[in-house]
């Protein structure tokens, strides 16, 4: 099949033709909401998604390079499109790649993939609008500048950090607009944000090709976005970037110094995405537990906004069903917070605070801090205070000098703190992180045993945490379809986070002939597994 005419048309020409372009989404829910704005901007500025790569015009890639594994992905995803493009018969013309890989390999990827026609860094979204070949947006004709694609339209894509969206996309070059964005120029930053920078934390002079200024984009509730989620649910971006000195982290230089959004302007957000039909909001950042320490004081209260305040003002929202926020940093996670997860029944009893390790030794060369018997004292405080609370946590084993006493202690840990999701990863090794210096590196074959030791330990924890939830009766968020066999569907507790935690199995429907994907239903938890249980539709 012979590819279609190049778009070396006029601005007017490629929006009166529309040009199909498709996206493929790799990496974290920030990733995927950063994607959800360059569709957006792209729809609204003239331009049709689809689902199907070998029918795009433009294809675009927004990457992840948090660690070699996610590099990988995004590079051989790159090459999968690149075949689109030259060598399928496809209708591509135009390949950009976009996201973390860009901020860390902006020169080689043009380089070493002369397919690639445009990038697009983090800092740099509106960029695609230019990098698509199409002119500034115009304004949205109804009040609301969300617009939502059904799954039917966006695929669900696989990937080995997470689930992802698959849609497709087009574009050129790189743009600078700055329309309905905020900028960090606009606002106070984190006085330890400012103190690490001038300690050389966001130094990106060894990375060949990075630009010199650091990414500050921050998408607000005037920006167009299109949802790839299910209808029910959404992700909001309360806060971009990160300040914390972690050694084993390159995110700060990736996504520059931490920002939080306005609390009105994630509020505007909150209320459009309802009136569309979200019942489930995720708030996502960095660290969200940071939020509101970089904007102004409020000149009444003196005081500046914190995760609590922002908790306090979308939960009793009407329509909103589910709220809850991830990625708590341990010693932000304050009484007041807690005290606001506890008094709101929208609020999911529900803390995901990545600890990483849990021997001092390791935690000390992480520039994280603490101990075993802090993060225990954390934990007890937050179960007291917020009863039923599901704690998630994440966990690095094989960091630079972590020895056998070290591990030894993080298994005992994870065995009192009874912790009921947990993720462990490999440490990677990555250039221009601080701990790509240290000496004593694991090896890998001790890394990968003591990481598959670790899970040995949590799916006996998991497997009896999930056996005491028979018998218990719980509000169900249907998903579909499950994703392993046709004869069972599946959903989701307020218990679980989407994508990353266990499924409910549904395999009764109850009074109902068929269930409808997005609707909450009432189900009784009738046998457990590992990390998933089964369910019976009760009303």
């Amino acid at each position: 099949m012979s590819l279609s005419p190049t778009l070396e048309n006029s601005a007017t020409e490629t929006q009166t033709r529309r040009p199909k372009v498709g996206f493929v989404s790799l990496g974290c829910p920030k990733n995927l909401v950063d994607s959800e704005v360059m569709m957006g901007l792209l729809h609204r500025g003239g331009a049709e998604l689809t689902p199907r790569a070998e029918d795009a015009e433009i294809l675009v890639v927004n990457t992840c390079s948090f660690i070699d594994s996610a590099k990988q992905e995004s590079v051989d995803t790159i090459l999968e499109m690149v075949q689109h493009k030259i060598a399928n018969g496809g209708r591509a013309q135009k390949l950009i790649v976009a996201g973390c890989l860009v901020e860390r390999y902006r020169d080689e990827i043009r380089k070493n993939i002369p397919e690639v026609d445009a990038v697009v860094g983090t800092g740099e979204l509106e960029a695609i609008m230019e990098a698509a070949g199409l002119s500034r947006p115009t304004p949205a004709e109804n009040n609301s500048p969300f617009a939502i694609l059904t799954t039917a339209q966006i695929e669900r894509h696989a990937s080995s950090v997470n689930q992802h969206s698959r849609p497709e996309s087009d574009g050129p070059q790189i743009a600078h607009e700055t329309t309905h964005s905020v900028s960090l120029d606009a606002q106070s930053s984190r006085p330890e944000g400012d103190a690490r920078e001038q300690a050389g934390r966001f130094s990106r002079e060894a990375w060949d090709g990075a630009t010199p200024a650091l990414p500050n984009y921050l998408y607000s509730d005037e920006t167009p976005r299109i949802l790839t989620t299910p209808r029910a649910s959404a992700y909001i971006k309360i806060a971009e970037g990160c300040d914390h000195p972690c050694s084993f982290c390159i995110i700060p230089q990736l996504r520059g110094k931490f920002r939080s959004r306005p609390l009105a302007s994630i509020v505007a957000e909150t209320k459009s995405l309802i009136a569309q039909g979200v019942r489930e909001i995720t708030l996502i950042g960095q660290d969200t537990t940071c939020y509101g320490e970089d904007l102004p004081k409020d000149p009444v209260t003196g005081k500046r906004p914190e995760l609590a305040d922002l908790l306090d003002a979308l939960a009793p929202l009407p329509g909103l069903k589910w709220l809850r926020f991830l990625y708590a940093y341990p010693n932000k996670v304050t009484t007041r917070l807690l005290e606001s997860i506890a008094k709101h029944d929208t609020v999911a009893k529900y803390l995901d605070v990545p600890l990483q390790h849990a021997s001092a030794n390791v935690l000390r060369r992480m520039k994280r801090g603490g101990t075993a018997d802090r993060f225990l004292q954390i934990i007890d405080k937050a179960r007291s205070i917020v009863p039923g609370l599901v704690l998630r946590t994440s966990f690095i084993v094989g960091f630079p000098g972590e020895t056998e006493a070290d591990f030894e202690e993080l298994l005992a840990f994870v065995q009192e703190a009874k912790i009921d999701w947990l993720g462990v990863f490999s440490y990677s090794d990555e250039e221009g992180a601080g701990a790509f210096s240290l000496d004593e590196k694991v090896p890998k074959r001790t890394i990968e045993a003591r990481r598959r030791k670790l899970m040995k330990l949590q799916n006996k924890i998991s497997t009896k945490a999930r056996r005491a939830w028979v018998g218990r009766e719980i509000d169900l968020l249907v998903e579909g379809e499950s994703e392993e066999t046709e004869l069972l569907w599946q959903g989701r507790s307020l218990d679980q986070a989407p994508e990353i935690d266990g499924k409910v199995l549904i395999n009764d429907f109850g009074p109902h002939e068929v269930l409808v994907p997005g609707t909450f239903y009432r189900a009784e938890i009738t046998e457990s597994h590992d990390y998933d249980v089964v369910a019976r539709i009760i009303e």
